[in-house]
């Protein structure tokens, strides 16, 4: 089965009340839309975080589905900071084309942590 890319867009969204950073990539595959948000946060937020961009990107899916008659899937990859993952976390990943490593990205997530840390603390 050949899947198709008509269209890729990645934005850089800065979130309002924290200087975190939220990666969003849009990808349009034939008749898929799939819109999956990345996020690094503190290990307490990771369920919030899940809940609260898969409820902020609602409107975007509302109004991709509008102007393109395709009903879009979120999929929120929020990570803690130490690697702490939400329990359903593996499924979303499921849900994302291709081969994908948890223990990758958990590996990813800590060495972001590390980095930020020594730049604070040195």
């Amino acid at each position: 089965m050949t899947i198709a890319v008509v269209l890729t867009v990645v934005m850089l969204i800065t979130s309002d009340t924290r200087n975190t950073a939220a990666l969003i990539i849009i990808i349009i595959i034939i008749i898929i839309i799939i819109i999956i948000i990345i996020i690094i946060t503190g290990d307490i937020n990771v369920i919030k975080k899940e809940a609260e961009k898969t409820l902020k990107y609602k409107d975007l899916t509302i109004e991709i589905q509008r102007m393109w008659n395709v009903k879009p899937n979120v999929i929120p990859v929020i990570i803690g900071a130490t690697g702490i993952i939400s329990e359903s976390f593996r499924k979303y990943m499921s849900n994302i084309p291709g081969n994908h490593e948890v223990k990758e990205l958990q590996k990813t997530a800590i060495l972001g942590t590390a980095h930020v840390l020594r730049k604070v603390l040195v």
